[in-house]
């Protein structure tokens, strides 16, 4: 582990005062159909320098939380039973004008999408600057700007005076977080807010983020309440974790112990959704919690867990409210299940059967020597006596590898690394600068997609991150994937046609009454589900899969994983996924290629690239990535400094800038080779393969 848990779980809090408390909570939405209760009997107390998680489906009631203890639920929500203290006062009590002095300065929250939280017609400098003028009293425009930049450059970002000056949208992604938790730590509140902070970002950004926050927590001694679905996130940055479950908390405890000894089925479910290194895909393949998060309007007598439950009981889960129960007083372990006591805890949740591995057939991709650049034309009067008239963005440089019939390949790397380019050029979006890009045999790089046959078009589909950007909203999900099917020649027979729809939604596991609704009808898991069917409809010889799982809850993750293997099993498709959680890449991917900057820095089968020897760069990814098990020991480097510019990347090897293994001067100066270990093993790097081998597992489990 990255932290140690047993000095965590030694250090009570209890001495510390509370800084937020949340007794039995209920929360309403009024809506033309009547009260929707959003939270029911939830209670919380975060004292002094503590971080709690909050975790549990979407649709639980996480963020609804959030928003009431900022006082941010709308015209129609309502606190209809108990309370919200914050350092003893009740949030409910407070004026408009004592709640515009508490938000920013005494509590704050950063939110998912840091380009929803800033301001696009303002500088940082505008944004970050007006945090301590509205809330000292005394600041001049001098010291604020002083207070900015120092706080810049405690988030660690480079160049801080650049940006200052920016607007939000000149800077990546990651940046724009950093400046957004800037914002939030600029007044030293004492309770900090996170509400899914790094999900979209890439596992390195997010360690960074992640190391940054507890820095700066123990600094400013900072209260924080972390809202995650991701539970090795959680099990890295907090000291106690509340797992709700349809407005209610379910289970809470230690980190530790609830980590080891889950005591609720829906705690013990999350925890079977998780690929962890030990997960096999065929032999031991996740087992996603059945059915449905139920409705606020919607949930059952008794247990709301109960139609999920493998160990319901009418009699004892059935009727009334299931109240909290102690299962271990001195640590705060309790869970709100009736025969938690009853149940045999060591019983392998993981139930799914083994299966043989998928059988791997003859080469349908093979990418050589593969390159795309984009030019970039400065009209300028220097360039032009420079000779610089004409500059290459080098998104892919000399890509090499095979997919074969039934083989999952995935492609990781920080994003900017060229993964999308690569898809682009490979679906004909974009045609290849150099190199060949061969699909079944035949040269596709300089093919666009407006001059590839329905044929060539059926047999490469593409499933993408965000199906709500994908679906028409105005056309059933029936029409959807019967256009498809007409389009690329399968069927024909309006008869024939509709059956292959309702066959389709069968394969994916939705209802077929499923195919006369609305894409809005649905939840994100079910449109993912359709984005998928509709991918398969034209018989597809190969799918590219661009990030499909990535902002799923686990259980909907594991569900989605496992139709895909599904589907390619019985199908025999090669699956191209493009992903940066390389968990599920471990567990999904057969083969994995580790891309930076445009270049392929490692490839080989998947064991053979999450163990030594492995190249630095991989070494770093995978040490970022948030593991969701106790018995796990990982090493932990952070990158440092940014990706280079691909119009000016580094000479030499591309990774020398950020290296933690660099020998010398010939990693500024000399490409490195591509040494192969063994069975297409390879490593482009300088440094000798046999020192490779030598280097310490970056994951093990506390045995090893």
């Amino acid at each position: 582990m990255t932290l140690d848990m047993a000095k965590r779980d030694t250090v009570s809090p209890d001495n510390r005062p509370p800084v937020l408390e949340i007794e039995d909570l209920n929360l309403s939405y009024f809506t033309r159909a009547g009260e929707i209760p959003a939270v029911i009997d939830f209670s919380l107390t975060v004292r002094q320098g503590e971080a709690v998680g909050l975790v549990g489906e979407s649709g639980c009631g996480k963020s609804t939380v959030a928003n009431a203890i900022m006082r941010y639920l709308g015209h129609n929500g309502r606190i209809v039973g108990g309370t919200v203290k914050f350092k003893g006062r009740d949030m409910a009590t407070l004026s408009e004008e004592e709640l515009r002095q508490l938000r920013g300065s005494e509590i704050a929250m950063v939110y998912q999408e840091p380009m929803a939280a800033l301001n696009p017609s303002l500088t940082i400098e505008t944004q970050l600057c007006e945090v301590p003028l509205y809330h000292e009293p005394g600041c001049t425009p001098e010291m604020a700007y002083r207070r900015a930049l120092d706080m810049l450059a405690a988030v660690k970002l480079p160049d801080p005076e650049r940006v200052l000056r920016a607007y939000p949208h000149q800077i990546s992604g990651g940046q724009q977080q950093r400046v957004v938790i800037a914002m939030a730590l600029l007044s030293e509140p004492a309770l900090l807010l996170l509400d899914e902070p790094t999900t979209a970002l890439d596992v390195t950004v997010e360690a960074g983020i992640v190391e940054l926050i507890a820095e700066l927590s123990e600094r400013f001694g900072t209260s924080i309440l972390y809202i995650s679905h991701n539970l090795g996130l959680i099990l890295e940055t907090c000291d106690r974790v509340c797992v709700m479950y349809s407005g209610e908390v379910h289970e809470e405890g230690t980190v530790s112990e609830l980590f080891e000894n889950p005591r609720h089925p829906y705690t013990r479910g999350l925890f079977g959704c998780i690929p962890t290194p030990g997960t096999d895909k065929n032999a031991r393949p996740l087992t996603p919690i059945r059915g449905q998060l139920p409705l606020p309007h919607e949930r059952p007598d008794g247990c709301n867990f109960g139609p999920r439950c493998d160990h319901f009981d009418a009699a004892s889960c059935g009727g009334g409210m299931i109240q909290m129960r102690d299962v271990n007083p001195a640590t705060g372990h309790r869970a709100r299940c009736s025969r938690w006591q009853e149940i045999d805890w060591s019983v392998d949740t993981v139930a799914a059967d083994a299966r043989p591995p998928q059988a791997i057939g003859d080469v349908v991709l093979k990418s050589g020597e593969m390159q795309k650049y984009y030019p970039i034309f400065d009209r300028s009067l220097a360039a032009l006596i420079r000779g610089r008239s004409v500059r290459y963005v080098k998104a892919n440089e000399s890509l090499s590898f095979e997919a074969r019939e039934g083989q999952t390949v995935a492609i990781v790397g920080e994003s900017g690394c060229g993964k999308s380019t690569f898809a682009k050029v490979l679906m004909g979006l974009e045609t290849a600068t150099g190199g060949e890009l061969s699909f079944n045999d035949v040269d596709i790089s300089e093919l666009p997609v407006q001059r590839r046959t329905p044929q060539q078009l059926g047999s490469l589909q593409m499933v993408f991150q965000n199906p709500n950007d994908t679906l028409n909203p105005s056309m059933s999900v029936g029409g959807q994937i019967a256009r498809v099917i007409r389009k690329f020649n399968v069927e024909s027979d309006p008869v024939k046609i509709e059956e292959r729809v309702l066959r389709l939604l069968d394969l994916v596991k939705l209802p077929r009454d499923f195919a006369r609704r609305r894409p809005r009808q649905l939840s994100g898991g079910q449109k993912q589900r359709i984005g998928i069917a509709r991918a398969f409809a034209g018989n597809p010889a190969m799918v590219v899969a661009d990030e499909p799982v990535s902002a799923l809850d686990v259980s909907v993750q594991a569900a989605v994983t496992g139709l895909l293997m599904d589907i390619q099993r019985e199908f025999g498709t090669t699956l191209l996924f493009i992903s940066h959680d390389l968990g599920v890449v471990r567990y999904l991917a057969d083969r994995v290629v580790v891309m930076y900057l445009g270049r392929i820095m490692e490839q080989g089968a998947t064991d053979q690239v999450f163990s030594p020897p492995y190249h630095p760069y991989t070494e770093a990814l995978l040490s970022a990535v948030p593991i969701a098990d106790t018995r796990v020991e990982k090493k932990r480097i952070i990158l440092e400094g940014q990706l280079p510019s691909v119009l000016n990347p580094p000479k030499g090897c591309p990774f020398h800038t950020r290296c933690h293994r660099k020998i010398g001067a010939i990693c500024e100066e000399e490409t490195p080779p591509n040494a192969v270990d063994s069975e297409g093993h390879t490593i482009f790097c300088h440094i000798p393969m046999a020192e490779l081998r030598s280097v310490e597992p970056v994951i093990k489990t506390a045995a090893e």
